[in-house]
């Protein structure tokens, strides 16, 4: 039977709703895996936060978040894959203070983490630890800071790398007290606490995950945290201020996507990141590990970000502190 002009028409007009169906359906978000890109090797402290997080931000959007580790470069490698990535939803960074430090610790990086990454969610706040191998004959932070002071140049003290938290934490240190320490960076958390341990190096400025065990085997000697007030899981320890005045540093982690990403993409992801932290049973796990979390809007952690990239822009040109 021959089709008329209308009847072409009629047919035309009737697959035209299932036709937009079809495409609302392919603009829903997400509708393939989230890939999260943690900066790090894995096993460290970004690990121990992204992977939990991950399984639950997977459970309630129904597509799997797959942790994509791409250390090196003090998380540069990581963090320029994630700014040259498309800005669909699709990808996500951790962030930390190396993200802050690196904006004027490196002369040349192809990305600017301000511009080129929009903030998502603060996660957790933490401490770091002052620890010292057992062998350095100090137990306190004033005795440590005489004993570098009448040895200057043979302390060597580690980091997971340039540009990392405990890099700059370490700079602040020196830069305050006058001591001449050696940086001796390494690939990760791990590596770099081995060889703490080991007494390959003297002193490291570290997250207290699970610290405990090797400062309670008389491994480490713990001397002090960074942050402002006291640990509630080390409370024994003074603070780094406390002898060092205008001494204060932490780490924390937040999670940024591509600038781009549509704002309701951001805000869902962000309301899901805040449910999670909300979690009686998330937040004991973090607490567990020595951190608070750090809810909020993505615009209180554009600002974290902007203070903490401000602040130690300060630190690495006050002490001339290079990426080699």
């Amino acid at each position: 039977m021959k089709r008329t002009r209308r009847d072409v028409l009629r047919v035309g007009a009737a697959a035209l709703p299932f036709a937009a169906i079809r495409a609302a359906r392919a603009q829903v978000w997400p509708s393939r895996p989230i890939r999260w890109i943690v900066p790090f090797p894995p096993g460290g402290p970004t690990d121990l936060v992204a992977r939990p997080l991950g399984q639950w931000l997977a459970d309630r959007l129904g597509q799997p978040l797959v942790i994509d580790n791409r250390p090196g470069a003090g998380s540069n490698i990581g963090t320029e894959a994630a700014a040259k990535s498309p800005p669909d939803g699709y990808t996500l960074i951790m962030l930390g203070p190396s993200s802050a430090i690196n904006a004027t610790l490196y002369e040349r990086l192809s990305f600017n983490v301000l511009r080129d990454i929009a903030p998502v969610a603060g996660l957790i706040r933490m401490p770091q630890v002052m620890a010292i191998h057992p062998a350095v004959p100090s137990n306190s932070i004033p005795e440590f800071i005489a004993y570098a002071r009448a040895n200057p140049g043979k302390i060597n003290y580690a980091s997971p790398g340039n540009g990392t938290g405990p890099h700059l934490t370490a700079e602040l240190f020196k830069m305050l007290t006058g001591v001449d320490m050696v940086h001796v960076p390494y690939r990760g958390v791990a590596p770099a606490l081995t060889d703490l341990i080991a007494g390959q190096v003297q002193v490291m400025f570290v997250v207290p995950i699970g610290m405990h065990d090797y400062l309670k085997a008389g491994k480490l000697r713990a001397l002090g945290v960074t942050t402002a007030a006291r640990s509630e899981v080390l409370p024994q320890l003074p603070t780094v201020g406390t002898f060092v005045p205008g001494y204060e540093a932490s780490t924390w982690f937040g999670v940024g996507t591509p600038a781009g990403t549509p704002a309701t993409i951001v805000a869902t992801l962000n309301k899901e990141f805040n449910a999670a932290l909300a979690e009686p049973a998330m937040k004991a796990r973090f607490a567990a590990l020595g951190a608070a979390t750090l809810p909020g809007s993505a615009a209180d952690f554009g600002r974290l970000l902007a203070d903490e990239t401000a602040k130690w822009a300060k630190v690495v040109k006050a002490t001339g502190a290079r990426a080699k």
